[in-house]
């Protein structure tokens, strides 16, 4: 799974989960011929990449390459069921990667139109958010 080798604040602060904006960076299709494109704002956890990954590499039968365009690095912490209020922030229990509508997540290459489609709406199933798959102009 992906996560940070080192990161200069160990715990953040939630930040504000509003629902406003579009990503300005990472819009269109620069490394390979298909992409997956998010529709809707969402926290997509290391392990939800990595399940969308294997899925994909799966249709690809030896062949082809894959372009991960997201990286968690947020931490999310989180306390035991049954702790006492008072007791400080809790221990960071996993990454995620803040994504916003707009932002390509995957690119694919060297493999057929067909393949591709099939591979990227995989992929879109195991991710929280809606996608869309989109082609290189």
């Amino acid at each position: 799974m992906l996560y940070p080798k080192k990161v200069k604040h160990r715990k953040w602060h939630k930040g504000r989960r509003r629902k406003t904006g579009i990503s300005t960076t990472k819009t269109t299709v620069d490394y390979g011929a298909f992409g997956l494109k998010a529709l809707e704002h969402g926290w997509i956890t290391a392990r939800q990449i990595e399940s969308a990954r294997r899925t994909i590499t799966h249709f690809f039968k030896k062949s082809g390459k894959l372009w991960i365009r997201i990286f968690p690095d947020k931490p999310v912490t989180n306390h035991g069921n049954e702790s006492v209020m008072g007791s400080g922030k809790g221990a960071v229990d996993h990454f995620v990667a803040a994504v916003k509508p707009g932002i390509v997540m995957f690119e694919v290459d060297g493999i057929t139109e067909e393949v591709a489609k099939d591979a990227l709406k995989m992929a879109g199933h195991k991710l929280p958010v809606k996608t869309i798959v989109v082609k290189a102009i």
